[in-house]
């Protein structure tokens, strides 16, 4: 990654003096877990892949090396089961056609592939056959079958119809020493390498017996494995997919034992907030860690003058987005009222100059 880009990031270290540390970086191949691909071209010549930059011409990536090798099988047997199915790729210009896209996201315990096929109808019926054909092309590779319907001329690549063709609701992982499900339409990140890594760090920033509230909270891949030691854990999220997985996820803990061997207790210590970050400013209330995770866009308005009003003893900002970030941090450390104690910063997108940043701020004497 060019100095440049952690430029900026450096500056703001200096002006707290905290010590930024090195840039962590993961495998470079095989890394990517999850992919949105389109599908183009005609039923004897399918075309899966992505589209150039700042263009709608799309790229066939047959063996694209940064994918898990997965994900380039389940692509291949995709190509064969429109051929065999007589399946209509998307027609863009005319919107016509039947199959415009498909999200793959492997589960690493079974190397298996959750399958989402997208069309442009409203039910599923027009990809029948080329569902059978895939359940038989990827035999026990298919973790299950997904139907998404997106009629809309638009670049949004998931449409708002949902429905299951075969397999369970949702992925599973094991991060954090928590139970962690995906269902297709709830936020995961790709590189699980380099994840794992920074729940790893968020939860060496937490002591044990805190009262802990996370805002962002998603399928509660950073939160769930903190329950066992806190005190209470609150989480705040918004996506409907996303809340799926998080509960399935609280539900599991019902297998999970205490410190003093008690089954199901765990589940006492917990509370969701649903909604946006907005409505959730209560849970700060009682909150003496607080993690938040928001998309590129950064910290809503309120939830920073909350935390500005109210500082807890710590706050864990996972950042997406860099410039977010760093306008952010500036608005908390206004006033002494937090101090950056530790940055992390992760390549979390290989051969891109993305950075996501991990950053700890404590609460300041004013």
């Amino acid at each position: 990654m060019p100095a440049q880009v952690l430029a900026p990031l450096d500056l703001l270290c200096q002006e707290n003096r905290t010590e930024p540390a090195p840039l962590v970086e993961g495998p470079a191949l095989g890394f990517r877990h999850r992919a949105r691909l389109s599908v183009r071209g005609r039923i004897n010549t399918p075309k899966v892949g992505i589209f150039q930059l700042n263009s709608h011409q799309l790229v066939d990536i047959p063996r694209c090396p940064i994918h898990h090798p997965l994900i380039n099988q389940v692509a291949h047997a995709l190509r064969t089961a429109i051929r065999k199915s007589g399946t209509q790729p998307y027609i863009e210009s005319s919107h016509r056609g039947v199959l415009r896209a498909i999200q793959i996201a492997v589960e690493r315990s079974s190397q298996s592939a959750q399958l989402v096929l997208v069309t442009t109808g409203k039910t599923a019926e027009p990809i029948q056959d080329l569902a059978t054909v895939l359940r038989e092309e990827l035999a026990d590779k298919l973790h299950s079958l997904w139907w998404n319907g997106n009629p809309q001329r638009t670049n949004t690549l998931l449409g708002s119809h949902w429905k299951k063709l075969s397999g369970p609701d949702a992925l599973l992982e094991s991060m954090g020493g928590a139970s962690i499900y995906y269902p297709p339409d709830a936020f995961g990140q790709n590189h699980l390498p380099l994840a794992e890594q920074i729940v790893h760090q968020v939860h060496a920033w937490v002591p044990e017996g805190k009262r802990v509230t996370e805002f962002y909270a998603g399928v509660g891949a950073i939160g769930l494995g903190l329950i066992k030691d806190a005190r209470s854990v609150t989480f705040n999220e918004i996506s409907d997919g996303s809340l799926v997985g998080l509960r399935l996820g609280i539900d599991a803990l019902e297998n999970l034992e205490t410190a003093e061997g008690q089954k199901g207790l765990l589940r006492d210590k917990v509370t969701v907030i649903q909604g946006p970050a907005v409505d959730a400013l209560h849970g700060l209330e009682a909150a003496e860690i607080v993690i938040a995770d928001p998309p590129r866009k950064g910290l809503d308005p309120p939830l920073i003058e909350a935390l500005r009003s109210h500082p807890p003893e710590r706050l864990i900002y996972v950042s997406c987005g860099l410039e977010s970030f760093l306008r952010d941090a500036r608005s908390l450390l206004a006033d002494n009222r937090f101090a950056l104690s530790q940055v992390q910063p992760v390549a979390l997108f290989p051969y891109t100059e993305h950075v996501e940043t991990v950053a700890l701020f404590e609460r300041g004497p004013v």
